[in-house]
């Protein structure tokens, strides 16, 4: 896992200015003039992310690179901060997400390589099956475009709920065809 990682940082650092929609083209490292450890300040959420980039530091400055982590606790702002040229990258998000920000945000941060996702499932410290899940429960859900859309999904799945044909990982409530249960969305 922490090779991986190691692999995954390096892979960022290689691409940084790809992410940076050309602020590296003026940074210090982009013009050839920074002596000793460069420094690539990457933002990510806390768990997991920071914390995977935060196991491979001393790796990395053995290879020359002080990566900065900058720890983020929403979706939207490690995005703004790499459009304007405060990030050399950034480590939270998956494609579907990043395009949707792209579209919905007029930029064009890209890609330098996949990351895992999260997984997504159902939890309850109340019922101990979804056959006890009762009519009108109130189910919280993320409340992001992407992982909303995850999160619906799941419950199609589970046949708690039907979605519009239409529906992919950008439904929302809204998207609901049939809820049987009536259940409740939260977001969160």
């Amino acid at each position: 896992m922490k090779k991986s990682v190691v692999a995954i940082v390096v892979a960022l650092f290689a691409s940084a200015a790809l992410f940076a929609n050309g602020a590296a083209e003026t940074s210090p490292s982009a013009a050839g003039a920074t002596t000793g450890p460069t420094e690539l300040k990457v933002g990510a959420t806390p768990l997991p992310h920071a914390a995977l980039l935060n196991l491979v530091k001393d790796q990395l400055a053995q290879e020359g690179v002080n990566l900065k982590v900058i720890e983020f606790t929403d979706y939207v702002t490690p995005n703004e901060a790499l459009a304007s040229g405060e990030l050399d990258a950034n480590y939270f998000q998956h494609l579907p997400y990043l395009e949707t920000y792209n579209r919905e945000h007029g930029t064009n941060l890209v890609s330098a390589g996949g990351i895992h996702i999260e997984p997504l499932a159902l939890y309850s410290k109340k019922f101990k099956s979804l056959d006890t899940l009762p009519d009108g429960a109130s189910i919280a859900i993320p409340n992001d475009p992407t992982n909303e859309g995850r999160a619906l999904l799941l419950l199609q799945s589970a046949g708690l709920v039907k979605l519009k044909d239409n529906a992919g990982l950008e439904a929302t409530p809204f998207d609901i065809a049939t809820n049987p249960k009536k259940l409740k969305f939260q977001g969160n």
